[in-house]
C-alpha cells in the first residue's frame, strides 16, 4: 500500500501535545490556521490526526494553591473548543470514540493530566476530574509533587509517596491510564510494579540515542513492554539527538527503530509533545501537517503495512482499550 493511503486508512494516535495553554494565553485561535506553534485544528486534519491527547499543564505560578482552578480553566478552553467544532470535533472518553471519529472524519479529543499537583493529595478531586474527561495521567511532570519525585528530583532516589500508591490504584479501579514520562527512576519502576494495567510513557525516548535524561533507558523500555504498555516517541528536538541542529524526521526513526528492536514493535507510539518547545520541530517534522512523513518514512525502512499502522495508533489503541474501555 502507498504511504499516503496508509496513513489515510490508520488511525493516527498522538499521545501528547500542550496546546491547550496556548490557546488559553491567547498565542492563537484553535480553529483558525496558524503559522505560529505546531497544533491548530485545520493542521490536525491536514496530519490525519485521528486522536489527540491534549494535556492540562499548571505552570509553577498556579501552584500550590491555584492548581485545581487553573487545570479547571484549560479543561473550559477544550469544551470551549468542542462546542465550537461539533462537526470536526469529539471527546473521546472510550475506545469506540476513537473508532467513530475515524468513521466520521473527526479529531477525538483525549484529556491527559501533566502532573497530580491539582488532586491536592484527594482522590475524591481524582474521580471529578474523571467524570470531566480526563483519561490519561502523567504522575509528575519532573518536580516533586504529592504523589511522587519527578526527574528534577533524582539526586533523591526517591519514588511514589504513599499517595502516590494509592493513585495508582485508583487510576486502574477508573480507567485512568497512568503515564511515566518525567517520572525519577523510582518512581517509574513503581508504578510499573504496582500497576495492574498497561502503563505508557507518554513522550520518552530512548537515551541509548540521545543521553538526555528524559530518555529511557532499556531496561525501562523492556519493563514497559512487560507491563503491556509503550513508549510514544517525543519529537522534543533535545531528546532526539544530542546537538538539537541534529534533529530530523530520520533520527526520530532511529528511535522507533531502536524502541522496537529493544521492547518489541507493539510497545512504541507517537508523542509528539508539539507546543511543548519551541518552533520548529524537527527537519521533517516541523510542525503535524508533517504527520504523514511519518508513514512514508517507516514505509521505507521496511516496516510491514501493520506494524506502521501499530506505531502510528494501533498500539496506543490497544493500551486505551484495555485500560480504559
Amino acid at each position: 500500500m502507498d504511504s499516503a493511503t496508509l496513513h489515510r486508512d490508520s488511525i493516527v494516535f498522538d499521545g501528547h501535545c500542550d496546546t491547550l495553554l496556548e490557546i488559553l494565553n491567547g498565542k492563537r485561535k484553535f480553529g483558525e490556521r496558524s503559522t505560529k506553534g505546531h497544533i491548530d485544528l485545520p493542521r490536525l486534519q491536514d496530519g490525519g490526526v485521528t486522536a489527540q491527547v491534549f494535556a492540562v499543564y499548571l505552570e509553577d505560578q498556579f501552584l500550590p494553591a491555584g492548581a485545581i482552578k487553573q487545570t479547571l480553566r484549560v479543561l473550559d478552553v477544550l469544551y470551549r473548543e468542542l462546542d465550537s467544532h461539533p462537526e470536526e470535533m469529539l471527546l473521546a472518553t472510550r475506545a469506540a470514540d476513537i473508532e467513530r471519529a475515524k468513521e466520521e472524519d473527526k479529531v477525538a479529543a483525549v484529556i491527559g493530566l501533566e502532573g497530580a499537583e491539582a488532586l491536592e493529595g484527594d482522590l475524591g478531586v481524582l474521580r471529578v476530574l474523571y467524570r470531566l474527561g480526563v483519561r490519561l495521567l502523567t504522575v509528575t511532570w519532573s518536580r516533586r509533587n504529592q504523589a511522587a519525585d519527578g526527574g528534577y528530583e533524582m539526586r533523591t532516589g526517591g519514588g511514589l509517596t504513599e499517595f502516590g500508591v494509592k493513585l495508582v490504584e485508583e487510576c486502574n479501579n477508573l480507567g485512568i491510564i497512568l503515564d511515566i514520562s518525567h517520572l525519577s527512576p523510582a518512581g517509574a519502576r513503581d508504578v510499573l510494579e504496582l500497576s495492574k494495567r498497561p502503563v505508557v510513557a507518554s513522550h520518552s525516548n530512548s537515551r541509548a540515542l540521545c543521553s538526555h535524561w528524559r530518555g529511557l533507558d532499556d531496561l525501562q523500555l523492556q519493563a514497559l513492554a512487560r507491563n503491556g504498555g509503550l513508549s510514544g516517541v517525543t519529537f522534543v528536538p533535545a531528546f532526539v539527538a544530542n546537538e538539537r541542529k541534529e534533529a530530523s524526521l530520520q533520527k526520530l526513526l532511529d528511535h522507533v527503530d531502536h524502541i522496537a528492536q529493544v521492547a518489541g514493535i507493539d510497545h512504541v507510539g507517537l508523542g509528539s509533545d508539539f507546543d511543548g518547545f519551541a518552533p520548529p520541530g524537527p527537519r521533517g517534522l516541523e510542525d503535524v501537517t508533517k504527520m504523514p512523513s511519518i508513514t512514508e518514512g517507516l514505509l521505507k525502512r521496511g516496516y510491514a503495512d501493520d506494524d506502521v499502522r501499530k506505531v502510528l495508533g494501533g498500539n496506543w489503541m490497544r493500551v486505551f482499550r484495555e485500560v480504559v474501555g
